[in-house]
């Protein structure tokens, strides 16, 4: 497999930002969810956040290599007639509008207080401003994002779905990596 995009299809690299970076999502969007339903009595109850913003700022720093890679390995020509590959250019900036609202949103939930995020015992990112009391709005951006992008993600993948089984135009595959024939 080739690490650059081509014309028609998706390198190595891009490949593996796409799914890396779907699989960070997922897992958060989940997490988030349970976080909510955890008491402060449980085990899980300080751990899970402390994985949650650092898996957040993993899956930051993943998208700011995968939009440098993009600019620098450019993306294969669309596929579809032209309101499809309009549809798919929209829903692309939709998706990167909500990560950034949920980047955001998320950095000011962790940091209102001023301490720093601590990325997985790895290292920490600093508190920028401290913006306490910002916590309750950040928090419901960082919600409406997180639900907003879930949808959108489920979008993406019925129309994937839909180019590889109504369409067979070979859209789906070339994400996986699969040569098409």
């Amino acid at each position: 497999m080739i690490l650059k995009n081509t014309p028609d299809k998706y390198g190595a690299i891009a490949i593996a930002f796409h799914w890396t970076s779907a699989l960070i999502a997922i897992g958060l969007f989940a997490s988030g969810l349970w976080m909510t339903s955890l008491s402060y009595y449980s085990p899980w109850y300080h751990t899970a956040p402390e994985l949650h913003k650092g898996f957040g700022m993993i899956l930051v720093g993943l998208s700011l290599a995968r939009f440098t890679w993009k600019s620098i390995a450019g993306s294969p020509e669309g596929i579809g007639n032209a309101f499809e590959k309009k549809a798919a250019s929209i829903m692309h900036i939709l998706l990167y509008v909500l990560l950034i609202s949920l980047f955001m949103s998320g950095y000011v939930i962790a940091t209102a207080d001023g301490r720093p995020v601590n990325v997985l015992g790895l290292f920490e990112f600093p508190a920028l401003f401290a913006a306490k009391g910002s916590e309750a709005i950040a928090g419901k951006v960082h919600l409406f994002s997180a639900w907003s992008l879930a949808v959108m993600v489920c979008l993406h993948a019925a129309a994937a779905l839909k180019h590889h089984f109504v369409d067979r135009d070979g859209v789906f595959i070339r994400m996986l990596g699969i040569a098409s024939k």
